[in-house]
């Protein structure tokens, strides 16, 4: 490796550690405000900022394999750094959403308690549902942390669970 490399490889994990930083912040001000004023804990902000982690890990790891033309365009543009882990983010909150619907399930995958809708459903069981889904047990916290951040970290993980669920449902 030739110190232009060596620099432009500095210049991205420098910008990394500033937006996974930047990242953690916020989200650690929003998980505060959403507790304090209304005595909850956001898992939507959890499972994005995972998926957030798993991207920037994600990228680190791949700079010692990818070419000086990727290496380049990265070291240029913050965009271009922000977008794999802003997309691992986005495909952990749709990984999770997939858990809620149950069409991701088994022993690995989180359980959740869902609150029971009436029939017809109302507009107050939408808001219960939206407010009181949580995962079932501690270990399903820790299933839903993992996966967020797998989610986020592999950017074909999400895509193929997709294509797998229209395949099996469109049989």
């Amino acid at each position: 490796m030739d110190l232009n490399e060596t620099k432009m490889m500095l210049v991205i994990s420098r910008r990394l550690i500033i937006f996974a930083i930047l990242s953690l912040i916020l989200t650690t001000i929003l998980f505060a405000l959403s507790f304090v004023f209304h005595q909850r804990l956001m898992l939507s902000w959890l499972v994005f900022e995972c998926g957030i982690i798993g991207g920037f890990v994600s990228i680190q790891q791949r700079l010692k394999h990818i070419d000086i033309e990727e290496m380049q365009l990265l070291s240029q543009s913050w965009f271009s750094i922000l977008m794999i882990p802003v997309y691992g983010g986005i495909f952990a909150l749709v990984l999770y959403i997939l858990f809620l619907a149950g069409l991701v399930q088994g022993h690995l995958f989180p359980a959740f308690y869902v609150p029971e809708f009436d029939t017809p459903p109302t507009t107050q069981n939408v808001v219960a549902f939206l407010t009181t889904t949580y995962p079932a047990q501690g270990a399903d916290i820790a299933k839903l942390i993992f996966w967020s951040f797998v989610a986020g970290f592999s950017e074909r993980f999400v895509p193929q669970i997709i294509n797998d669920v229209t395949k099996r449902d469109a049989k």
